[in-house]
């Protein structure tokens, strides 16, 4: 499937990686709940991924369909029902996630101030924006240095 830049993305990142079965099971389930996944009836043009066996993905082209407060509530329920089966935090917006030597880490808020006090991580460090609302930002600014991403002004 072809998605446009436009098209609408909801990032939920672990609280911890996923194992190798993990993953492969989730990509499983993201991708029969993508196939199934409707607003008012109307069958979504969406995909889920899994990226770095951390990232939830579910992206939406609304050129067809647009997703609605109940779609995107089943959406929720799912990522919920994810956390469950894992034991994991999908919600926690101060989970930080950086890459470091190719390896994605995330930490506490607490952790990740202390981390940059201690020049553990740089103004250079990649961080993870889960706040990118399309694709296109998905693209260009998901994966961004730390001094261009909301965390510099958070972390000045």
């Amino acid at each position: 499937m072809e998605f446009s830049d436009q098209s609408r993305v909801w990032i939920y990142q672990s609280n911890r990686a996923f194992t190798a079965s993990e993953a492969a099971k989730i990509e499983k389930d993201l991708n029969a709940f993508a196939a199934q996944w409707e607003a008012h009836g109307a069958q979504l043009n969406a995909k889920g991924e899994l990226r770095y066996n951390r990232f939830v993905i579910l992206i939406v082209d609304e050129v067809q369909a647009t997703a609605s407060g109940c779609s995107i509530d089943r959406s929720v329920g799912f990522i919920r029902s994810l956390e469950e089966e894992y034991g994991v935090n999908m919600f926690d917006r101060f989970n930080m996630a950086y890459k470091k030597h190719n390896e994605v880490y995330s930490c506490s808020r607490e952790e990740f101030e202390s981390l940059l006090q201690a020049n553990e991580i740089d103004s250079d460090t990649i961080v993870f924006n889960n706040l990118v609302l399309t694709k296109g930002e998905l693209d260009a600014n998901w994966e961004v240095p730390l001094k261009d991403s909301w965390h510099a002004r958070v972390f000045a």
